[in-house]
């Protein structure tokens, strides 16, 4: 939709638009003269001409009864000028609506939070465990959850295994859990009984090359990689026992106790009175199970603790429990609606990513106990894993199948954005047994344009995109060229922008192209395309590194920003996001967030010095701000590594949509990580320094 549809019915009134960039320029020739746009706003000039129009001041604007201001820049950028200037357009009655027309301006509703449920808290647990002789805790869903998100998924699992295996069974899934049903209504079965069942009740199943418990083993070692502890009740459980509580595991499960015994021991808890297994008393909890542990303790006081209401609450109470039900992750989860996550769940890997969210976010039963009950993240470990980790492995994932599909042997990835996704590249060659061909390419914008300028189109190129700053403080941060000390006689007084320094800039520039050279021979480039990663970006950097190399370079990006203006420059570039996704894609909307994750622990590259060594910029940064976004990737990289290992190869199919739901809930779930919400979005190339907390709001 054109500017023109979007603001037609503000033709009549006064604007000024926020902005200097190249799309400024552009929204204002599609506005034409119909429009009564009387100034320019930026965060950080306040005078001076540009395209034709005054920059003026805030106050300006008001004085000059602006009713509208267009914020013309990028969603992470609109959210910091509304941070920034929002209230005082409230305060004089002015419409804050960014170019896509989306208002700024528009209330943040906040529906993520558990204000319509109550539930046992953890101190009322407590004090129920200590008021009785005997405490028994159901299992699966209470004090461990699998990271998927239904029980029933484990049979997908076991199916794709046998595929794996060229075992292939019709319907499968369907006769495996109808076998279960189907002997549970008489008795508690164990898992190879139920394999039993199903094969008896086969065709040519003594054609099919694996036996009952061949199958058993294999579903109770896949399940047994998806089970992880419920940390908070675990601790709980551990406490009980620690002071000398008669403390039984009771469940319904199909598990002997010996493979009830691993589980216990991978979810830290090794000490308990005892285990009782359904299948091995061959009763379950709504029958007769409840009964064998009265038996045993004779006449005392008894708690039941589970998620389940009839199993765990209903059933206990009839054999005279004191009860106490814990939700489980999925009620949790579908007491907030499924946080918009429920149409996503068709495929096993959806439902694999939707299942690990919930063991991470609703790993604990008492997410209501804070005080405004708002769901929250406290690590920027989990910021990664919960929040990021999803559209970052799907990229991973497609990004190594193109490197296939090409037959690339020459990957860069270039810095800093390329420092985790090296890691993952790496450990997903190794889990296919192969050879990571990557490089760790050392480059910035910054490096890339000094040394690959050539001419005054070029000069031009960069001095379009504008730097907040003096020209004398863009020569240096661009160039790293101090204006004082260039001879007079070789400033251009007849130029404007970084044209006066043309002289300067393209003698620099030739022997830092020689260095640059010096650095990229050392790398052995082999015959062939290069794949060249960069996160999210025009193809600025690609474009000025082509020139330093005869290899054609094909880059490979999460999404390429302005395609539409970048076009005549011959860039060969895909995009794990299409251009068509652009102005709705999750990850246009938060790069900005994502970018200061995805970097490396070292400073910018500038250029490199005459030995083809890296020139580094001063960091910037704090230890503490490192050590945080490590702590995010390391999130990412479990994740990582979990999805990878468990879901099977033939499933891993990317769900963009979902992905971007994922990374949306940021704005959604409170962050309460507060070495997080102090890092800095930084991007020296254009002198911009932005809050984080500025990019991140609350719907």
């Amino acid at each position: 939709m054109s500017v023109n549809d979007l603001f037609a019915d503000y033709k009549d009134t006064k604007i000024a638009l926020y902005g200097l960039g190249v799309e400024t320029e552009k929204a204002l020739r599609e506005f034409g003269g119909d429009y009564k746009i009387v100034g320019l706003l930026d965060g950080f000039r306040e005078e001076g001409e540009l395209y034709g129009k005054a920059i003026i001041s805030l106050q300006d604007a008001i004085e000059k009864g602006v009713r509208l201001i267009i914020a013309v820049a990028r969603p992470g950028s609109c959210r910091a000028i509304a941070k920034r200037i929002g209230n005082i357009c409230r305060e004089n009655d002015i419409a804050l609506i960014d170019i896509r027309g989306k208002d700024l301006l528009e209330a943040a509703k906040v529906v993520y939070d558990f204000s319509n449920i109550s539930g046992v808290t953890k101190a009322e647990l407590n004090d129920k465990i200590q008021k009785a002789d005997v405490i028994s805790f159901d299992l699966f869903d209470t004090l461990i959850m699998r990271r998927t998100l239904s029980s029933d998924d484990v049979a997908d699992y076991v199916n794709c295994r046998l595929k794996e295996k060229g075992i292939f069974i019709e319907d499968f899934c369907k006769k495996r859990l109808e076998s279960e049903k189907d002997l549970s209504k008489n008795t508690a079965p164990t898992l190879t009984e139920i394999y039993h069942d199903m094969l008896s009740k086969m065709e040519n199943a003594d054609k099919i090359n694996i036996t009952p418990e061949q199958m058993a083993e294999l579903e109770w070692s896949i399940d047994f990689d998806l089970i992880i502890p419920r940390e908070e009740v675990c601790k709980i459980f551990r406490e009980a026992v620690a002071d000398s509580r008669k403390t039984y595991i009771v469940s319904d499960t199909y598990y002997n106790k010996d493979q009830l015994i691993e589980i216990l021991k991978k979810c830290g808890i090794t000490e308990y009175t005892d285990i009782m297994a359904s299948c091995e008393y061959r009763t379950g909890k709504t029958q007769n199970l409840f009964s064998f542990l009265k038996d045993r303790e004779g006449d005392r006081k008894y708690l039941h603790v589970g998620d389940d209401i009839v199993a765990d609450i209903e059933n206990a109470h009839k054999w005279g429990f004191e009860t106490c039900r814990l939700f489980s992750g999925l009620d949790l989860m579908e007491y907030v609606g499924n946080l918009g996550l429920a149409e996503y769940t068709n495929l096993l890997s959806e439902r694999l990513k939707v299942g690990m969210f919930i063991a991470g976010i609703f790993n604990s039963p008492f997410q209501f106990e804070n005080e405004d009950r708002h769901i929250r993240i406290s690590d920027s470990y989990d910021i990664g894993y919960l929040i990021c980790a999803p559209m970052i492995s799907d990229f991973v994932l497609w990004f190594y199948q193109q490197m296939r599909e090409h037959n690339l042997k020459n990957i860069w990835l270039g810095a800093r954005d390329g420092y985790l996704i090296k890691k993952l590249h790496a450990y997903l060659a190794e889990s296919h047994k192969k050879d990571d061909r990557t490089v760790y390419f050392l480059t910035s914008r910054t490096a890339a344009i000094r040394a690959g300028i050539k001419d005054e189109k070029d000069i031009r190129y960069v001095d379009e995109m504008k730097f907040s700053g003096t020209l004398e403080e863009s020569l240096k941060e661009r160039f790293g060229i101090d204006a004082d000390t260039i001879k007079s006689e070789s400033i251009l007084d007849n130029e404007s922008g970084l044209m006066k320094y043309k002289a300067a800039i393209l003698e620099k520039a030739h022997s830092l192209y020689e260095n640059y050279r010096k650095y990229i021979i050392g790398l052995n480039v082999r015959e062939g395309d290069i794949a060249f990663f960069d996160f999210v970006a025009k193809g600025t950097s690609q474009m000025y590194i082509q020139r330093l190399v005869n290899n054609h370079i094909k880059g490979f990006y999460f999404l390429q920003l302005e395609a539409e203006h970048m076009k005549d420059y011959g860039l060969d570039i895909s995009s794990f996001y299409g251009n068509d996704d652009t102005a709705s894609c999750a990850i246009f909307d938060n790069y900005y967030i994502l970018e200061t994750i995805l970097t490396a622990p070292h400073s910018s590259v500038q250029e490199f010095d005459d030995n083809g060594q890296p020139v580094y910029a001063a960091e910037t940064r704090c230890k503490k701000d490192i050590q945080c976004f490590q702590r995010a990737q390391e999130g990412i990289q479990d994740y990582f590594r979990n999805y990878v290992k468990l879901c099977p190869e033939t499933e891993k199919v990317s769900n963009k949509k979902l992905d971007e739901e994922f990374l949306k809930l940021i704005h959604s779930i409170k962050i309460t990580d507060s070495d997080f919400l102090s890092l800095m979005v930084e991007d020296p190339f254009f002198n911009r320094m932005t809050n984080i907390t500025d990019v991140i709001y609350y719907d």
